[in-house]
């Protein structure tokens, strides 16, 4: 986001026309409203009407014209007779976190909105030095002001963006829950948090400890305490001990408060689930559908079979079956399964286990397409063209016998010439035949033009005891792109049928950048000599064409990295604005019912829509499917995050034992207080802090990514290339600390430009060899300096 301007923290801006002189004309309609629209903050008559020199009968006038806008939805009144643009928010509101992105901005919400358009965003001020930093969840009661020239034109328009400032913390949020290991100490017990971003021990009184053992991982709750010293917790869940190899998942799961129990009633209901049988079903038993995962993969929701269309009107066109566990026969509205799958929102991997939506008997037995029995399905009949189209499609409830359990390296090596004992026999009918529709599907993803991101993920195994074996990245193969095309179609038939039959749909979306991130964006890109038109229509083609230009250019990591964080984030809503990414103008989620509550409704509209059988949307669901997309996106951010923070523990703990060593990496993230960087080994990240660097006073130049040292001129850009050793890396935070090395060469990598590190006095901006003072030109920038070197 781009640099929002510092104010007093308690009286906010507000913009101010040159003082109008007695005898001047009534101001228009446009002024006043250009008056209120540019406040930060509500605004009451009395200071509209000295903002324009307003007195005697002309306040009346103003009160007839606020009046008069105010009956046309122009403006609305808030608190104390305040006024403001519609679906403004107040001077002060309580707010939850609701996101904390990659480059450390905190972003929040109402806790309560009535609007129909979704809220502004609010980006929350850095918290003050010494106050823990906001995690997701957290509730605060904040200052809000209103930044007019961070306007962003979303799928309602315009929509408003704020900056919060937090007044106090409240309770109720996720910061009175803390995971931590318990110790204990010559005064009583201690708990140290896991979290990385908490620097306070608490207390632990002996009888709020619950039998808690040195060097155990527990939750702990906090007390009301009004006593100097540590903070008072009570310990309310054992997880074992910390030594434990699977403990790192624990963390995750207890730190972000994942459901991991199931109901007595949801357990009973998925264990009662009959068999399915043919009766009300099309069987499609005698179709060779396959399904195809990962070694690793824990369930199979999804079966796949292609073949030449032999329609004659569609030469060369494909006929595409998908077959997708169909979990709503089994959970429908009202039961307990449903009200435990919809707490989850969805299912959460971790590499040492799955946390699933559904309780084993169904996401490990019936609603899991194993090979060779028979599975109760809601399948999707497609034909294509030519050039990978969709032309028609055709739901049903059928019931399927998957012929084969497949991985992606097994058909991949059988595509590229090595079958073996299971893909040999399927190559004719099935494997080929799947490749011939995915290369006429990949024909239409180019024609729309896709976002075409490298995304590369960690894989971390384990051996049978939990330890790590080894940490890299995880391969792409083109079968992995195949099933991903087959989804997609399936999920675009699902959302078209929907539309086709005016039905509630919970949609996939994904709107285009927000404005000041694509101004942003367009500066940098254009400082690297990359031209995003101004004015035109945002496609994602155009940044697809961009980094094809970048391909094989030392700069192509950092073009895809600035790219990937100028986007927004994809949501669940009922409300169809397009999926920008994949250049679809509709798109829902109807693959993966086992492990997301999104397909679960999805298949509810559309088994309720075409008369397929009980276990259909109900009009009570219908009617909150705003608050059930808005619930499941959460529960999905918040899923991810553990999945992330789980991942950073692991690899921590790998690299444990080679603190000392050196690696190579990119700069992946610069912020005010240092340089992340990304090891290309196992993609782990860590910091260098700032006050490692060498000794300069340092802005922080975030429209172009990067730190420049006053003084020497040193430039350290997000992108480059670097050699760091590791300082520490600590298992039970999954922080890491890094220092850079080569800092005595005059090609050294850090270093933007060719810059030398031994510009001399007088070379830098303190041509003097004092300390650089702020300017007005810099005194937007970030205020950093190295603090003095600790005495020993």
């Amino acid at each position: 986001m781009p640099k929002r301007p510092e104010g007093p923290r308690r009286a906010l801006p507000r913009p101010v026309p040159a003082r109008r002189a007695a005898d001047a004309p009534f101001p228009t309609r446009e002024e006043i409203m250009d008056y209120i629209q540019s406040s930060p903050v509500p605004v009451g008559k009395r200071e509209i009407a000295r903002a324009f020199n307003i007195t005697g009968d002309g306040r009346i006038v103003l009160k007839e014209l606020l009046k008069e806008l105010e009956g046309e939805g122009s403006i609305e009144k808030g608190e104390g007779r305040r006024v403001a643009v519609p679906a403004a928010l107040p001077e002060v509101a309580v707010l939850v976190v609701a996101e904390v992105t990659p480059d450390g901005e905190v972003l929040a919400r109402p806790t309560t909105w009535t609007h129909e358009a979704p809220p502004p965003r609010i980006y929350m001020a850095a918290e003050k030095r010494g106050h823990p930093a906001l995690a997701v969840g957290d509730r605060v009661l904040a200052r809000l002001s209103r930044q007019p020239q961070l306007r962003d034109n979303g799928p309602h328009g315009a929509e408003d963006v704020y900056e919060g400032r937090t007044m106090r913390k409240l309770d109720g949020g996720t910061a009175t829950r803390i995971v931590g290991i318990y110790e204990r100490a010559r005064d009583g017990g201690r708990l140290k948090p896991v979290d990385r971003r908490a620097k306070a021990e608490f207390a632990v009184a002996d009888a709020n400890a619950e039998g808690a053992q040195p060097g155990e991982l527990v939750v702990a709750e906090l007390l009301p305490s009004s006593r100097l010293g540590l903070k008072q917790v009570r310990v309310v869940e054992r997880l074992g001990s910390i030594e434990e190899p699977r403990a790192v998942s624990l963390i995750a799961i207890a730190q972000h408060a994942i459901p991991t129990q199931f109901a007595k009633a949801a357990i009973e209901e998925a264990e009662a689930a009959p068999e399915p049988t043919v009766e009300g079903r099309t069987d499609l038993r005698d179709i060779p559908l396959v399904t195809i995962d990962g070694e690793d993969a824990r369930d199979f929701d999804d079966a796949v079979f292609a073949e030449p269309d032999t329609d004659p009107n569609n030469p060369g066109g494909w006929h595409l079956l998908v077959a997708i566990a169909d979990v709503s026969f089994y959970v429908r509205p009202g039961m307990a399964l449903d009200r435990n799958a919809f707490d989850r929102g969805n299912s959460v991997y971790f590499p040492d286990r799955v946390v699933p939506m559904l309780p084993e008997a169904l996401s490990n037995e019936l609603c899991s397409l194993k090979p060779e029995v028979n599975r109760a399905c809601l399948a999707v009949h497609m034909w294509i063209d030519a050039q990978g189209r969709l032309k028609r499609h055709r739901f049903v409830r059928g019931l399927m016998r998957s012929v084969a359990r497949l991985t992606y390296t097994q058909v991949q090596k059988a595509r590229d010439g090595e079958p073996d004992d299971l893909t040999g026999p399927l190559m004719e009918r099935v494997i080929n035949p799947l490749y011939g529709a995915f290369t006429v599907l990949l024909k239409a993803r180019d024609a729309r033009g896709t976002l075409e991101l490298d995304l590369p993920e960690r894989l971390v195994k384990l051996d049978e005891a939990g330890t790590i074996q080894s940490i890299g990245v995880r391969p792409r193969l083109d079968s992995h792109r195949l099933v991903e095309e087959f989804m997609i179609a399936a999920n675009v038939a699902a959302a078209e049928a929907l539309e086709a039959k005016h039905s509630p749909c919970m949609y996939r979306v994904h709107a285009e950048p927000a404005r000041d991130k694509l101004e942003a964006l367009r500066q940098f890109l254009g400082s690297l000599g990359y031209t995003l038109a101004k004015g035109q229509v945002m496609k994602p083609i155009l940044f697809t064409r961009i980094l094809a230009k970048a391909a094989e250019t030392p700069e192509a990591d950092l073009v895809n990295t600035v790219i990937l964080r100028s986007q927004s984030q994809a949501l669940y809503q009922p409300e169809n604005i397009g999926h920008f990414g994949l250049a679809l103008p509709r798109y829902a989620h109807f693959t993966s019912p086992i492990r997301r509550y999104a397909d679960l409704v999805v298949h509810r509209a559309l088994v309720k829509s075409y008369g397929l059988g009980p276990g259909g949307l109900d009009e009570e669901e219908a009617g909150r499917l705003v608050q059930v997309g808005e619930h499941i996106s959460v529960t999905e951010r918040r899923a991810a995050t553990a999945e992330r923070d789980a991942l950073d523990r692991y690899v921590a703990a790998y690299l444990s034992d080679r603190v000392g060593g050196t690696f190579t990496g990119r700069i992946g993230g610069v912020t005010r207080f240092g340089l992340f960087v990304t090891l290309d080994e196992t993609g782990a990240d860590g910091l260098v802090p700032i006050s490692t660097l060498p000794d300069d006073f340092y802005d922080h130049d975030e429209a172009n990514h990067q730190l420049v040292g006053r003084r020497w001129g040193r430039t350290y850009r997000l992108g480059t290339v670097v050699k760091v050793r590791l300082v520490e890396a600590d298992r039970i935070s999954g922080s890491m600390v890094f220092a850079l090395l080569g800092e005595d060469t005059d090609d050294a990598p850090w270093l933007a430009g060719g810059q030398s590190a031994r510009k001399g006095p007088g070379k830098g901006p303190d041509s003097k060899g004092g300390r650089a003072r702020l300017t007005k030109k810099t005194a937007t920038k970030a205020r950093i300096k190295r603090p003095p070197p600790k005495k020993d």
